[in-house]
């Protein structure tokens, strides 16, 4: 399988510990940077890792910052991109299973390494079910800004609050 990673320099550890991880499995890995461990902004790397998985549908991505948050976030700006921050190995199957997310998002800092190599082994490992998450998918992938707006009675309510409202 194609897997595209990418990290910022707190994430770039562990990525090279994940690309062992993975062409040692037998994976064809895809190195969006950064080359080595100085300081850098991980947008530039998150959105290359991402933008390649949204240019090869079925192929899959791995980010890699401190925390994990900042790639998650900036890989969920590219169209077509589900990327899902997981500190479990539950939190990987679901996010694949549920959600058929294509970038795992992880924190270089947030977990020992074992712990990250497992998700991602867990993540790999998982396949989307289909069936009643497809239509949550959809609604997933018509609310980027780039399709149509989400459909549905959750999409048509809403209820304003005030401060006055909370007092009474």
């Amino acid at each position: 399988m194609q897997i595209e990673i990418g990290s910022d320099h707190r994430g770039y550890a562990l990525k090279q510990r994940v690309i062992a991880h993975l062409t040692g499995a037998g994976h064809a890995v895809r190195d969006h940077g950064p080359g080595d461990a100085s300081a850098c902004d991980y947008p530039d790397f998150a959105y290359a890792a991402a933008r390649a998985v949204a240019a090869q549908p079925g192929s899959l991505g791995i980010v890699i910052c401190g925390n994990g948050i900042g790639v998650s976030m900036a890989a969920n700006k590219v169209p077509g991109i589900r990327a899902a921050l997981c500190l479990s190995e539950a939190m990987a199957s679901q996010s694949r299973r549920h959600n058929n997310a294509n970038v795992l998002a992880l924190g270089g800092e947030s977990l020992p390494e074992r712990d990250n190599l497992r998700i991602v082994d867990v993540w790999l490992a998982s396949e989307f079910e289909g069936g009643r998450h497809a239509p949550r998918v959809e609604k997933l992938m018509r609310g980027e800004c780039r399709g149509p707006q989400p459909t549905g009675p959750a999409a048509r309510q809403g209820t304003e609050h005030s401060r006055g409202d909370a007092d009474g």
